[in-house]
């Protein structure tokens, strides 16, 4: 079975080769989705790539973690998207799949 963001939870740290959003959502999950060093980590990646799309979804996301939805509300809007879920989790799942093309194992 090929690595990816569902197989690798329980690394120490996502794999070099996933592409940057995934990474900064690994780190969103490895921190069970709440404000933490692992938060920081991945909202150091989404910021360094402002504009960039799936950078943007992510970083909408990490304002839902935050409870700050109208923050989270802007970063949806610059990435074109809407929240998909009732929940902070199962919107993770939705855009790790979206984002990795692989279903949870």
């Amino acid at each position: 079975m090929a690595v990816d963001i569902f197989t690798s939870l329980d690394w120490s740290e996502p794999p070099k080769d996933m592409s940057k959003p995934l990474q900064a959502l690994w780190w969103l999950k490895k921190g069970e989705l709440r404000i933490g060093p692992e938060w920081e980590q991945a909202h150091n990646i989404v910021q360094a790539m402002e504009g960039v799309q799936a950078f943007d979804w992510v970083h909408a996301l990490m304002h839902w973690i935050e409870a700050d939805m109208g923050n989270a509300d802007y970063w949806y809007r610059r990435a074109g998207k809407k929240r998909a879920t009732a929940s902070v989790a199962a919107e993770w799942e939705h855009i790790a799949a979206a984002l990795s093309g692989v279903t949870k194992h």
